[in-house]
């Protein structure tokens, strides 16, 4: 990826357009200098569990990992409660049932709280608009939403929020070699240091949010433990 800050142009709407490019055109080659690092986990110490654990500890009869490398309206988080209602509807109870949602690649944001959102152009970094306004979102709108404020045809008023499939054994995961690179591509373009924001962001993962080497690692982790696979994003 080339990323040549110089040459933005200094209107808000212009800077945002090349961050949001760069972001976008991460390849692999972008990961090379980086190995070292973000395949490292980070302060593990925080959870009781590793990821392996979590993941040998899914010993339910329906098992399901959602990939989600990218915003999708409310995709990543109304599947997983619609998996579990139908679940529930035809004789399993949630115990039987394990889920893992993978937020990877342009999917990290909702692995973050609301302050890191509107510091750092999550929105529109990531292209992930707010369902109530429709646009580039300032605030995690998944972290414990009001009550009602999501509602599917057919199904009403259901409990998608984050927090809310935390309760009902969800667990979320996220990519820290996305987390690695995408706070790079930020800070370059906000003129910081790159491992200050990547401990901004790190500071601000949501309780039991776990970190992961990758996302492809965490998603292959799922399948080798008996997990169907859906896309999410």
């Amino acid at each position: 990826m080339k990323t040549n800050v110089s040459k933005m142009q200094t209107n808000r709407r212009a800077f945002i357009s090349t961050l949001a490019a760069g972001a976008a055109s991460i390849g692999l080659a972008s990961l090379a200098p980086l190995q070292t690092e973000a395949l490292e986990l980070t302060d593990l110490n925080r959870e009781p569990k590793s990821p392996d654990d979590l993941f040998a500890g899914m010993k339910g009869k329906h098992r399901i990992v959602f990939d989600v490398p990218k915003p999708n309206e409310l995709m990543p988080f109304a599947w997983p409660r619609v998996f579990l209602l139908t679940n529930q509807a035809t004789g399993s109870t949630e115990k039987d049932c394990n889920v893992a949602v993978i937020l990877r690649h342009n999917g990290i944001p909702y692995a973050f709280e609301s302050k890191v959102w509107e510091k750092y152009k999550f929105g529109e970094v990531f292209k992930a608009d707010d369902p109530a306004t429709k646009a580039p979102a300032t605030r995690n709108p998944f972290w414990q939403p009001k009550k009602g404020d999501y509602k599917i045809p057919g199904f009403g008023e259901v409990s998608i929020g984050i927090n809310e499939l935390q309760d009902s054994g969800v667990l979320f995961f996220v990519c820290s070699a996305a987390i690695t690179v995408f706070s790079a591509v930020v800070a370059e373009g906000m003129k910081m240091e790159p491992e200050a924001v990547k401990k901004d962001w790190l500071a601000s993962l949501l309780p039991n949010v776990h970190e992961v080497p990758s996302g492809v690692w965490a998603v292959g982790r799922a399948q080798e433990h008996g997990c169907a696979y859906c896309f999410a994003g």
